[in-house]
């Protein structure tokens, strides 16, 4: 059976493109067969992408911080914040090829330039001594709690002191394991948005 978390998707391409607005901006993307929420952004993403402009805004964005958009699917967190906040440096990865490779076509098609987009698990494409700012992701839940968990793991390996991670899940799908997890790696973990079930998770590594 196919999944977004395929690394090489093998199903037949089905392109099609998606439009969206998020601050005052529109967007159009494309997507594919055997990517994450190929209809359109999905409301998770969405709730995030709104909820993370808006926490940036609070306290003032800074020229030249660092953006990872894990998990980036066809690369629409990375795209958008990039649009937002012009001075970021924003890396996408993703364990799908397939998604990848849109991802680079979106940023192109959406006139931003994304420092690095690169393919592999988790962040094993990512140079070592990457360290980043700012991390966002909507983990794959289907992938299992282990996976979702390796995420943070890593991630927080890649941050800088005082950088925060965003995290977006629904209750049903793990929201309460992810907050202890975030809380035994952080030492911290708040609940800065709830709408339809979902909820954003930031954790700041102090």
């Amino acid at each position: 059976m196919a999944h977004y978390f395929d690394a090489q998707p093998t199903t037949e391409s089905d392109k099609k493109t998606v439009d969206y607005r998020v601050n005052g901006m529109n967007f159009s993307f494309i997507t594919d067969s055997n990517t994450f929420s190929r209809s359109g952004v999905d409301k998770g993403t969405d709730l995030m992408i709104t909820t993370v402009i808006d926490d940036i805004k609070a306290r003032g964005a800074h020229k030249g911080e660092r953006l990872l958009d894990l998990g980036c699917g066809w690369g629409v967190v990375g795209i958008t914040m990039k649009k937002v906040f012009m001075a970021f440096d924003v890396t996408q990865t993703d364990v799908n090829a397939r998604a990848v490779g849109l991802a680079k076509e979106n940023a192109k098609n959406n006139g931003v330039k994304i420092d690095l987009q690169v393919a592999g698990d988790v962040l094993s494409g990512v140079p070592e001594d990457k360290m980043f700012d700012i991390v966002m992701t909507n983990p794959p839940v289907r992938a299992g709690k282990k996976v979702v968990f390796e995420f943070y793991e890593q991630a927080f390996k890649h941050m800088v002191e005082g950088a925060s991670i965003y995290v977006v899940l629904q209750r049903k799908q793990g929201a309460p394991s992810s907050e202890k997890k975030l809380t035994e790696l952080f030492g911290n973990c708040e609940t800065i948005a709830i709408s339809g079930g979902y909820h954003i998770m930031k954790s700041v590594k102090e």
